[in-house]
């Protein structure tokens, strides 16, 4: 649905109001294409807000699918998400071109590794960090930072956010930070210390703001360091970063490791979910869907749709995209899910 002319112009006229926006501003926006890697909870918030916010193109890249479980904190998807079984960008994408029919939505289901990266953030003038692991968020980094392109991390747990917005043309990038991957365990999940509705939409304005200063270029009020906010608490933190510059691997000698694939798996535990996606080492491989529903059905139950088909096991639920990959939910044991996944794709 196109609106009025003058109803158009409208739209974006309280924006437009603020001076460092202004009306130049609201084109460079309207000119811009941003990729959000991620559309779980800062992610589709963040969606929301860069869609309202009038931006030209948004690319919107996800590998899951809407659970009932992600609508505590999740803002842009219903119960009717999840009873379609409706991957997380289909849904974003619906819901985000009745709000914003101005906007060219992308959405694309499938994972961030280093085998898609690129062709994903090709073309864009910012990538969004909706991630919900550090492998991912160091795998933006190394895009971002071979390609010149502007990044704007975010994470939170619990009732705490972190944000820097990253300039690939000037240290500190995440990696000045975060030197390299904690073990697994050492970190807090969603599935281990919780997260409440607030804190995501908090942290996600803080991104959304970062990248409305890049994307207007009003790169001078660009805030440069590490921001923790605790609401619960009461308090926010600024890190000061800029000591920390010094002898990265990565914005200092371009040694693009997760990029290269020596940082990721060909399997990942997913965040809180009690679940492990695999996914096959062969790249761009495909796999019909309907021919796998037809294998199965005489076995064990299975559910089809153009975007995904679910096995459902006693103990297990196996969700099959089109690209291969599978999220293999009621298991956080990698071999278990490997087992599972040659068992019933046999891949």
């Amino acid at each position: 649905m196109n609106l009025p002319p003058q109803k158009t112009e409208d739209r974006y006229s309280r924006q437009t109001m603020f001076a460092p926006i202004g009306t130049v501003g609201q084109q460079m926006l309207r000119q811009s294409q941003v990729t959000l890697i991620g559309c779980g909870a800062l992610g589709s918030a963040q969606a929301e807000m860069i869609v309202r916010a009038g931006v030209g193109r948004l690319r919107v890249i996800d590998r899951d699918f809407v659970e009932i479980s992600n609508l505590q904190r999740q803002m842009l998807f219903d119960e009717s998400d999840v009873a379609q079984n409706l991957p997380k960008a289909e849904a974003a994408a619906r819901k985000l071109r009745l709000i914003n029919s101005q906007v060219n939505i992308e959405p694309i289901i499938a994972d961030a590794n280093p085998d898609t990266i690129e062709q994903f953030t090709a073309g864009s003038h910012l990538i969004l960090d909706g991630t919900d692991n550090l492998i991912t968020r160091y795998l933006i980094n190394d895009v971002a930072i071979k390609t010149e392109t502007p990044w704007v991390y975010g994470a939170c747990i619990a009732a705490r956010g972190l944000i820097m917005p990253v300039l690939p043309t000037g240290r500190p990038c995440l990696r000045c930070v975060f030197d390299s991957p904690p073990e697994p365990g050492q970190t807090e999940t969603c599935e281990t210390a919780g997260i409440i509705g607030p804190i995501v939409n908090i942290t996600a304005a803080y991104q959304i703001t970062e990248a409305l200063k890049i994307l207007t270029n009003n790169l001078a009020t660009l805030n440069r360091n590490l921001i923790e906010i605790k609401p619960w608490d009461n308090t926010t933190h600024i890190i000061d970063t800029k000591a920390l510059t010094d002898g990265c691997p990565c914005c200092r000698d371009h040694q693009f490791q997760f990029l290269s694939g020596q940082g990721s798996l060909s399997t990942v535990s997913l965040c809180g979910r009690n679940a492990v996606q695999v996914r096959p080492r062969k790249q761009k491989t495909k796999i019909d869907l309907n021919q796998l529903a037809q294998r199965l059905t005489p076995t064990v139950p299975v559910t089809l749709n153009q975007f995904l088909l679910r096995i459902q096991l006693p103990q297990h639920q196996i969700t099959v995209f089109p690209d291969a990959r599978a999220i293999i939910k009621g298991t956080n044991n990698i071999d278990q899910a490997r087992s599972l996944y040659a068992q019933y794709i046999g891949h």
